[in-house]
């Protein structure tokens, strides 16, 4: 059980570093981050952004290797359904009235200290 605890924090670790390594990769694009880890019901939003008149909500996924499958990869069809949900609510809450999008972002942290970054524009719909 002790072992389980520690590979959950370490995940939440990783994770938070990589939602961190996005944050800086999209305001160094432009970006306008309008939100982090925002929640509604089940469901939570890593980043809400916006560029160019276009709300977009980012999923981000980080690995340590790809092992197992690229980070992306790990998306799976329950959890794009609980985004929509989420940011369906969002845009109540904002009084929404511009494009949308979902993106990705996957980023490799392996443990030597380097990353890498790759962004799915409108990922899904």
């Amino acid at each position: 059980m002790y072992n389980d605890f520690r590979q959950m924090r370490k995940s939440r670790e990783t994770g938070s570093i990589g939602e961190q390594l996005a944050v800086d990769y999209l305001l160094n694009k432009s970006f306008e981050i309008l939100e982090r880890n925002w929640r509604f019901s089940h469901a939570e939003i890593d980043i809400i952004a916006k560029k160019d008149g276009c709300l977009i909500f980012i999923e981000v996924k980080t690995r340590e290797n790809i092992e197992f499958g690229k980070p992306e990869e790990f998306l799976t069809t329950t959890q794009e359904k609980r985004i929509k949900d989420a940011a369906s609510e969002y845009m109540k809450t904002i009084d929404h009235d511009w494009e949308i999008r979902f993106d990705i972002i996957s980023i490799i942290l392996p443990k030597n200290g380097s990353h890498s970054i790759e962004h799915f524009e409108d990922a899904f719909h």
